[in-house]
């Protein structure tokens, strides 16, 4: 599995609207899931309320993100844009694999 875990700092007005576009039923999932391999995301936020969260996307594979990235950059770079305003930071905490496949 390949995991990608984003640090956001969310302008308190926008608290609300954030979690709905990021949240696990946001456009921000619905945008992952148009590609194969996408297993879901997870938003966490701040217990402390803060307006701090964390988003964990979780994919099959790096190559199942990659190709994700490549077939859907415009729609990407579209949401992107349309988001910044909603955050006061933006921070990448880190990509991360599994390191032993899991057994089912």
């Amino acid at each position: 599995m390949y995991v990608i875990i984003w640090e956001l700092q969310v302008k308190a007005e926008h608290s609300v609207e954030f979690e709905k576009i990021y949240g696990t039923t946001g456009a921000w999932a619905d945008l992952f899931r148009k590609q194969n391999g996408y297993l879901g995301t997870e938003l966490l936020r701040d217990s402390q309320g803060h307006e701090r969260y964390l988003t964990i996307d979780r994919w099959e594979s790096l190559g199942d993100y990659e190709l994700f990235l490549s077939r859907w950059k415009k729609e990407y770079e579209a949401l992107d844009v349309l988001c910044k305003g909603l955050t006061e930071n933006e921070t990448m905490i880190g990509r991360w694999e599994t390191t032993e496949q899991e057994t089912r």
